[in-house]
């Protein structure tokens, strides 16, 4: 074999494994050289996470050397997807010396963002790059604005506009193919399936961290009206469960069994008069005194009672109100009581209150009325299914998170507060168009898939995205439902059309 013919294959294996190289992320800085000035850049952790993140920038200038003193702007921010706002902005940046700068930011939730820096030197022209992080991927793809994309950029593929192959940038006037053609025997080979867009109800689902809280309204608190003692306690340690109308103590009070006393002189008037011509004069001060202890809690039993045996109670019961479980007492067997003074609080579980934290930037997509479903580590592989009752209005000022209500029936008593649980919030976005995430690539801001055309021709096609939920996207412009697109391999499509183009050029 000639010389030639040695040197072509290796020359394919060379571009193949360059393209390769720049399809997929890599822990090495990202560099743009672009109006004399290289500018180098990292990201603090290596895989960009939820919350604090750091860019590590150093500037050179064409010689090499340090740039110092140079106003470092740079931006992380997510445009706005659906309902969501955007999120994101300029990041704090401090320089370390040494044409050293570091750029600290954060990240309020996972996905892609773009990132912008402009750097300005003392003196000269500024320099501007653009790229993209990815919550959970290492490494930073960055290009500069108006100049080659730097190591480690995802490739760019876009009808509409010039490409630059492998093997340089295109020469001036000239634009890149609209479409390519791969044989059908070897898309199979690489494993490349297909799917159509299609347009369907698509549902946002938003978890969040929630603890089980007792329902609210359905607190009670015993408290007297009269002064008195505590005679016989019969409630008495935090946690013991009570019936509705179940003796909590008997009471001592003087005022309560002088009205007693006056209540059984009331129905003994009431007796005598019945043998008068008036016999209803004194079915007034039965009402009356009736009425009296009523309005001081004394029960119906206890009224009945002591009009049955004409003997007033030295010790009243005191009955709770309500079923539940006493989580608060402050009464001890002997101790004297105050009017208002808070004795029990009672709370019933049969109904408990779900609380959710959620994200201050998802807050506009959550609705009273939406599907909630709640899980707890306590009870693996149970799911309790609800709606949200209530979004409060307020945020919290240290986490940035608003608060969500969801009201889950308890009959079992399965749910005890202050359990923590997992709530997924399941918003209803309407019908979209939608794609497999596998089927979209991006760079920098700019999204695009492959459209099949047929026997094997491939068409690269910009997108326009919206919501991402779970492994789906939704596809907001540039496609139609029904279309056919590249759903698997995709990389190994891109750096195909990227190499057959820069041997067409060679």
């Amino acid at each position: 074999m000639s010389k030639h013919g040695i040197a072509r294959p290796l020359l394919r294996l060379a571009l193949f494994a360059t393209v390769l190289a720049g399809c997929k992320d890599s822990p090495e800085p990202a560099v743009v050289r672009t109006a004399g000035i290289e500018i180098r850049a990292t990201t603090a952790p290596t895989s960009p996470r939820v919350g604090e993140n750091e860019l590590r920038i150093e500037l050179r200038d064409a010689d090499g050397r340090p740039i110092e003193g140079a106003a470092l702007e740079a931006r992380v921010q997510m445009q706005a997807m659906g309902a969501m706002p955007p999120m994101g902005g300029a990041a704090r940046v401090s320089e370390l010396g040494g044409g050293r700068y570091r750029a600290d930011y954060q990240l309020a939730m996972g996905g892609t963002w773009r990132v912008e820096l402009r750097a300005k030197p003392p003196s000269g022209p500024a320099a501007a790059a653009e790229g993209s992080i990815t919550v959970g991927t290492t490494g930073l793809r960055l290009e500069g604005v108006g100049g080659g994309p730097a190591p480690g950029t995802a490739p760019h593929v876009h009808p509409e506009e010039p490409e630059h192959g492998a093997g340089g940038p295109a020469a001036a006037g000239e634009a890149a193919p609209a479409g390519f053609q791969i044989a059908p025997e070897r898309l199979q080979r690489i494993g490349v399936r297909f799917t159509r867009a299609e347009r369907r109800p698509l549902e946002q689902r938003i978890r969040a961290a929630g603890r089980v809280a007792y329902d609210e309204t359905a607190l009670r608190d015993v408290s007297l009206k009269v002064r008195g003692w505590v005679r016989d306690l019969r409630v008495d340690a935090m946690g013991d469960r009570v019936a509705a109308g179940e003796i909590l103590f008997t009471l001592y009070s003087p005022e309560l069994y002088a009205a007693q006393q006056e209540y059984l002189l009331a129905l003994r008037s009431q007796v005598r008069a019945r043998e008068t011509d008036v016999p209803d004069r004194a079915d007034a001060l039965v009402a009356a005194a009736r009425e009296r202890l009523r309005l001081w809690d004394v029960a119906p039993q206890e009224l009945e009672r002591i009009a049955r045996t004409g003997v007033p109670l030295e010790a009243l019961p005191i009955r709770s109100p309500a079923s539940g479980y006493v989580i608060e007492k402050d009464v001890v067997g002997g101790g004297a009581v105050e009017p208002a003074q808070r004795l029990y609080r009672i709370a019933p579980i049969d109904r408990v209150w779900v609380e959710a934290e959620v994200y201050e930037a998802e807050i506009p997509l959550v609705t009273a009325g939406i599907r909630a479903e709640v899980t707890l580590p306590y009870l693996p592989g149970r799911a309790f299914g609800g709606s949200v009752a209530w979004v409060y209005p307020g945020l919290s000022e240290r986490t940035r998170t608003g608060r969500v209500r969801i009201e889950l029936a308890n009959p079992d008593l399965e749910l005890r507060p202050d359990m923590l649980a997992t709530v997924e919030l399941r918003v209803p976005l309407g019908e979209r168009l939608v794609l497999p995430l596998s089927a979209v690539l991006h760079a920098g801001d700019r999204s695009f898939v492959f459209l099949d055309r047929g026997q094997g021709r491939l068409e690269p096609r910009r997108v326009e995205v919206g919501a991402r939920v779970g492994e789906e996207v939704e596809i907001t412009a540039g496609l139609e439902a029904g279309q056919s697109v590249v759903s698997s391999a995709t990389f190994l499509v891109a750096s195909e059309s990227r190499l057959r183009e820069a041997l067409d050029r060679w």
